[in-house]
């Protein structure tokens, strides 16, 4: 009789967990555009934010993995935003309208921090800018 016990504990939480992790992957897999453009922004703006400190003071690895922890945090609130939408009607706009904001400013970040470590001059990157913000008028 403990055998039983024990091979229906051992089932059901294999199934128990083979359901969550397939409800998971087809939220990844049916949004891997959004997952990927995520993290491919907050990673090439880590590369250029760790480049551009190593220039400065030097690697320091708490800032590097800060890096990982942004990624993580991000890709845990996409994954939130995508079940919400999935789970009720009328909220297909709420990705868009939270992550889209955060991966224009992280470009902006990822242009800053290239600048700082040497890969694009800073009066290219003032023109880039001047051309985003035209009606402030042009630099002097």
């Amino acid at each position: 009789m403990k055998t039983n016990t024990f091979l229906l504990a051992i089932t059901s939480t294999t199934v128990t967990m083979s359901f969550i992790s397939s409800y998971f992957f087809h939220i990844y897999m049916g949004n891997i555009e959004q997952f990927l453009a995520l993290i491919a922004v907050i990673f090439i703006d880590g590369f250029f934010g760790i480049l551009a400190g190593i220039k400065r003071e030097g690697f320091q690895t708490r800032r590097a993995v800060k890096v990982l922890q942004r990624a993580v945090t991000w890709v845990g609130f996409l994954t939130v935003i995508l079940m919400v939408e999935k789970g009720f009607a009328g909220t297909a706009w709420l990705s868009e309208t939270i992550i889209i904001p955060f991966i224009v400013l992280q470009l902006m970040s990822a242009l800053k921090n290239a600048s700082m470590a040497g890969f694009i001059k800073a009066e290219l990157l003032n023109d880039l800018l001047d051309r985003i913000d035209k009606h402030k008028g042009i630099r002097k």
